[in-house]
């Protein structure tokens, strides 16, 4: 069981550090920290609190639930996936809920937490739920779960339990609520991880029914994730959450909706055919469990993308387009963090000279065995050999003495060096 956890960990080191280009984020300067709360209410099973809210908080803010993987933590959540960087626009408070136990996976299989507040992390996190809101003024109606992996399946576990807390949930990369269910106190149940647990709809949704009898009102909508290739927990899982989902919905299992949001992702819809259906789920071609995880295709799906208003002055308006920079008027930054056959990469562009550079494009020489899967704060083309990073609408100008970061994940055959030379439009830059 631990060697499986350990797996199930590793490879959800990537997952939980990946985004995509198509996140469009701003990056303005903040104060805004994660900070860990204490003695925040009933925790049975010791878990910790991390809290983050952005400097500017949306009258009658949301409130999300972002849930670490296996072997991660809260501030690994944090730092690893989008969804602070988006509550600095969209005013939501995120809370990033740690586990203290050897695995740091969480506890989707034991009686106690598959049955409304009958122990374990679930009641911990809703206690952390209930800590925020007696705090901040929450919109009640806007509480939301999202989680990769072992976070994945907390998500459903959450919006099983606690259909009158959370709205709607974002599972990248989960199984069904019930499907990891133990009785031997094992974290691990293989033949769930494996999809062979395979149920009629009917029996899904009395599985959720039956861990809260008696209740009768709405259920949260649910969004999930899942690649085709999935090793670890297996593509089946991807089909039996619909089933339990729709079901608890009262849908067909024939989508309403399907598109193709982008090459060999298929989309579906359940009951509706709007960006906040009932049920949406995206299946992932060709994609491992190390899934790119949109955070910001989750915040769309929660119906939370609405920019807060700036409190202060109006930004001024942009500089003119200037010539390129000249040499010696760029300094790069570059860092790695490698594993298996994954990398991602850090780049920093720093303006060293007197003008800003209005309109930007970094080239470098990517080493041979690497390619692109996803990147974030440009986009990127091609995807390997010599690429071409180009800004995105929000960080075009970097202004004299200024910088930006941007990033990619990459594969590799097992260099994992860094480019030998980077150029902004055309000019060589210094690094270091």
């Amino acid at each position: 069981m631990t060697a499986r956890i350990k797996l199930l960990g590793a490879a959800l080191v990537a997952a939980a550090i990946t985004v995509v280009a198509a996140v469009t984020v701003p990056a303005p300067a903040s104060a805004a920290t994660l900070t860990e709360v204490t003695a925040f209410g009933p925790n049975p099973s010791n878990l910790r609190m991390y809290l983050y809210v952005p400097d500017r908080v949306a009258p009658r803010p949301a409130l999300v639930v972002a849930v670490h993987y296996c072997t991660g933590s809260g501030p690994a959540m944090h730092s690893g996936t989008q969804y602070a960087a988006l509550a600095d626009r969209y005013g939501y408070i995120v809370v990033y809920p740690s586990v203290t136990r050897s695995s740091k996976c969480f506890d989707v299989s034991s009686p106690q937490a598959l049955r409304r507040d009958g122990g374990s992390d679930p009641v911990g996190i809703k206690s952390m739920v209930d800590h925020v809101r007696q705090r901040y003024d929450v919109d009640p109606a806007r509480i939301f779960a999202t989680g990769i992996s072992s976070g994945a399946m907390m998500t459903n576990v959450l919006l099983g339990l606690y259909p009158d807390v959370f709205s709607a949930g974002a599972a990248f990369s989960g199984v069904p609520f019930g499907c990891f269910a133990t009785t031997d106190g094992s974290e691990w149940n293989s033949q769930c991880a494996n999809g062979q647990v395979i149920r009629t709809p009917q029996q899904w949704g009395d599985l959720v029914r039956n861990a809260h009898p008696g209740y009768t009102g709405p259920r949260p909508r649910m969004q999930t994730w899942h690649g085709t290739n999935d090793e670890t927990l297996r593509y089946p899982n991807f089909a039996e959450q619909i089933k339990q989902w729709t079901n608890l919905h009262g849908l067909s299992q024939t989508p309403t909706y399907t598109d193709t949001p982008q090459p060999g992702y298929t989309r579906t819809r359940y009951g509706g055919s709007g960006p906040t259906a009932p049920v949406e789920a995206i299946s992932m071609q060709g994609v491992s469990h190390s899934l790119p995880v949109d955070a910001a295709e989750a915040i769309r799906f929660f119906g939370i993308d609405t920019t807060v208003p700036p409190t202060s002055a109006p930004p001024t308006t942009p500089p003119p387009s200037t010539p390129p920079p000249g040499p010696g008027t760029c300094r790069i930054g570059y860092t790695v963090s490698a594993w298996n056959t994954g990398l991602t990469a850090s780049v920093t562009i720093t303006n060293t000279g007197g003008t800003p550079v209005d309109g930007w494009q970094l080239t470098f020489p990517l080493p041979a065995g690497q390619t692109v899967t996803s990147g974030w704060n440009a986009t990127y083309a091609p995807s390997s050999g010599t690429v071409t990073a180009r800004n995105v609408a929000y960080n075009a100008t970097i202004a004299p003495n200024a910088s930006v970061t941007l990033g990619f994940q990459a594969t590799h055959t097992g260099n994992t060096g860094a480019p030998t030379s980077f150029a902004l439009n055309g000019t060589p830059c210094a690094t270091g």
